[in-house]
């Protein structure tokens, strides 16, 4: 007789699982029952590791987020704050892109089973106590960006939370209307309006047209002949 799986191994199972429904079929698949029957369980196996499929649809929010986070991850800073910036915004498009369904329960723009992911405020230091870890280290990015462009002259003096939340405002409002169909192929929403976008924000917050011009045009340079020109 096979041992039972360890707790860890049968969340983790049910974890992907659930991003695979959500894939697949929207978040009118994800059901405890269809769950259970993807990893050979019975719907028991939801509530015994998670409680019921609100906790779950939280762990799924909390995985959506490490993903992104592993993505900015890899982007490598330059030289060149707001060019960073620009190239973050692209990891950032490409990993909701390719698995909106997940994204749309993480930001809370969908609710599987009638539930939605606990939200929280992580754009200032005092506001952060109820926001998960996952979505702090994710944000964390973008405040980073920020931080960086007021130092290096580029923004104006402002708080970095609150300009790094109107980074993600803008960016995070693009690419929910690329993936709802509004800007037709994804090069041309990069092209017309997502960059543009980030070069009248950038200058909005204290870069000049020159250099923020500039530096978009090394980023989605940069970007492509790393990426590819697919979607972008």
């Amino acid at each position: 007789m096979s041992p039972k799986p360890a707790a860890a191994e049968v969340k983790a199972k049910l974890i992907e699982a659930a991003i695979r429904l959500l894939s697949d079929g929207g978040p009118e698949a994800l059901q405890a029952r269809k769950l259970a029957a993807e990893i050979g369980a019975s719907t028991m196996a939801v509530y015994t590791h998670f409680g019921g499929m609100g906790p779950l649809v939280d762990e799924v929010a909390r995985e959506g987020f490490r993903r992104l986070s592993a993505n900015l991850g890899e982007i490598e800073e330059t030289d060149d704050p707001a060019a960073d910036i620009l190239t973050l915004a692209l990891a950032y498009r490409r990993t909701v892109v390719e698995n909106p369904q997940l994204y749309a329960v993480t930001f809370g723009q969908s609710q599987p089973d009638g539930q939605k992911a606990a939200l929280g405020d992580m754009t200032s230091e005092e506001s952060r106590q109820n926001a998960s870890e996952e979505g702090i280290e994710a944000f964390g990015y973008l405040v980073r960006a920020a931080k960086r462009l007021i130092e290096a002259g580029r923004f104006r003096p402002a708080p970095e939370f609150a300009v790094a939340a109107q980074l993600w405002s803008a960016v995070h409002g693009y690419i929910t209307l690329e993936v709802a169909g509004h800007f037709g192929d994804g090069r041309n929403g990069v092209d017309h309006i997502l960059i543009p976008l980030a070069t009248a924000l950038g200058v909005g917050l204290g870069d000049t047209y020159e250099a923020a011009t500039r530096s978009a045009q090394i980023s989605i340079e940069s970007w492509r002949a790393k990426e590819g020109n697919i979607g972008t």
